[in-house]
């Protein structure tokens, strides 16, 4: 069944959203005529686990270990008879992209609902949301004695760090944003994104980048870098035969490399590079899928 994954800034109000979202898909699921619907069981995976607090988000290393938490929770629990809710800051788009792939492995659908404290007609106001947040956290902070917000470093560091979800990308896809003033998500449309409509449940077939494989080549990882390599060499290349210039594409054999309009750093690329090696070291691809996966993934991070 499916993942619905809540993103946001501190304090954005995700934890209300999600209690709204299983209160709403509890009595969907209690009301539905169809018996293969009233199977499915809601679980809410809280983004910090009991024994972790938000102290964590100050050292990378014991953030490493919450998040992991919160992984192995929604690996567990991802089934058949199973509709997940991940809240948490969930505020770095490759861990959604774990996210989505264990969803996609598990042959369930899976959907980001992102927070933004303001919206006004069709125009997101950036900064807003920022403001309520932090007026927010300030405002729990003084009522509760420092125990149920954001220490300021930690949560100014988080919203610097957050990395807003992209509805072109197709980990973030579907992709609902709730606004600050709305009085609840849109609870029809996430219904009929994740369980389907007419009593047809929606499965998501695996393909080849998401399913992982009982064994690794030798030579796999060898092969994973070298490739990626030769890739981000060719877009040097072009680079320095197109000094300043953007938006150019990069053909490669049957695959072609699709550039931003504004031109990217090197050590951008290596980033990019870093976090696809790091994400398909345990799901093998065949050789000759790494070349075109990779440049799918950086065409992904360009847009």
């Amino acid at each position: 069944m499916p993942l619905i994954i809540i993103s946001g800034y501190p304090s954005s109000g995700k934890t209300y959203r999600s209690q709204q979202l299983v209160d709403f898909l509890k009595s969907k699921i209690g009301s539905s005529p169809d018996a293969r619907i009233n199977r499915v069981s809601v679980h809410h995976v809280n983004g910090l686990a009991p024994g972790y607090d938000r102290e964590v988000y100050r050292e990378a290393k014991t953030e490493k270990d919450a998040r992991a938490e919160e992984y192995s929770a929604v690996e567990r629990l991802l089934g058949r008879d199973a509709l997940v809710i991940a809240d948490g800051l969930n505020y770095i788009k490759g861990f959604r992209y774990q996210l989505h792939c264990e969803a996609k492995a598990a042959r369930t659908p899976s959907c980001v609902e992102a927070e933004i404290a303001e919206l006004k007609g069709l125009e997101v106001h950036v900064g807003t949301p920022v403001e309520k947040c932090r007026e927010t956290n300030n405002r729990v902070l003084a009522e509760d004695g420092n125990s149920g917000g954001y220490k300021q470093d930690i949560f100014e560091n988080l919203v610097f760090r957050y990395e807003e979800p992209n509805g072109m990308a197709r980990w973030d896809n579907p992709l609902f944003t709730v606004a600050f003033e709305d009085e609840a998500p849109p609870f029809e449309a996430i219904w009929k994104a994740m369980i389907g409509s007419e009593g047809k449940i929606n499965t998501v077939q695996p393909n080849m980048a998401t399913v992982t494989a009982p064994a690794t080549e030798p030579d796999y990882l060898y092969e994973l870098d070298k490739i990626t390599q030769s890739i981000l060499n060719n877009v040097r290349e072009w680079q320095k035969d197109h000094p300043g210039e953007g938006g150019g594409e990069i053909a490669m054999a049957e695959d072609t490399i699709s550039l931003p309009t504004n031109p990217v750093t090197f050590p951008q690329l290596q980033r990019v590079r870093r976090q696809f090696i790091s994400l398909n070291r345990q799901h093998k691809l065949p050789k000759e899928r790494i070349q075109s996966s990779f440049i799918e993934y950086l065409n992904d991070n360009f847009r």
